[in-house]
């Protein structure tokens, strides 16, 4: 274990996560609607997409970083439908009146949600490079045990994240009432859509 390629990461972790985005919005929706659990999944969604891009970065797959970067037109069409689409379902969705039951699907489909839509942005593979290169690590000739290190830090500095965002909202939920959390799923819908929107005007440029 390499503990300063882990520190590392989990700084490169934080930085990537920390940023208000869809991702976070979400987060901060579904853990006031539905409660920590499901915040949380959706958090561990978007840090697993960050290991995934933060494996190609560090073990240097240019193949598949290549291809994604190749097709990024695509991927951006879909994340950026599935971001209106997530938009609008939270825009008109009610607010919760009572504290959700956490199911298996429920988790399931806030952390898939939130994988999918992450991963569809392949521009982050540059973000990671770029990152990589600002802590100088584009310099190092990195082996199988160094990168493995990096990426465990990435993953536990943007899951660490999530999971202090997802319960510091959490201990707010009950401040809450219907009214308050019925605009917040409007505000967080027309922000979200707005983002969907954004990515999709950018396929113009």
């Amino acid at each position: 274990m390499h503990l300063d390629l882990w520190w590392r990461g989990i700084l490169i972790g934080l930085t990537i996560a920390v940023p208000v985005g869809p991702i976070a919005l979400m987060t901060i929706q579904r853990t006031l609607n539905h409660g920590r659990a499901i915040g949380l999944a959706t958090g561990l969604g978007a840090a697993t997409a960050d290991l995934v891009y933060g494996s190609i970065a560090a073990f240097g797959l240019t193949l598949i970083s290549g291809f994604l970067i190749d097709h990024k037109v695509w991927f951006s069409l879909f994340g950026g439908l599935f971001l209106c689409y997530l938009g609008l379902r939270t825009l008109w969705s009610p607010p919760a009146t009572k504290a959700a039951t956490v199911s298996q699907n429920g988790v399931f489909g806030a952390y898939a949600s939130a994988l999918f839509l992450t991963l569809t942005n392949p521009p982050t593979i540059l973000f990671f490079l770029a990152i990589f290169a600002g802590f100088g690590l584009a310099q190092q000739n990195l082996n199988y045990a160094a990168a493995m290190s990096l990426v465990a830090g990435v993953f536990c500095g943007s899951a660490g994240w999530w999971l202090t965002l997802s319960y510091s909202v959490g201990l707010l939920r009950t401040h809450f009432n219907p009214t308050t959390l019925g605009w917040t799923n409007k505000l967080a819908g027309v922000t979200i859509c707005i983002f969907g929107i954004v990515i999709l005007g950018s396929l113009w440029r």
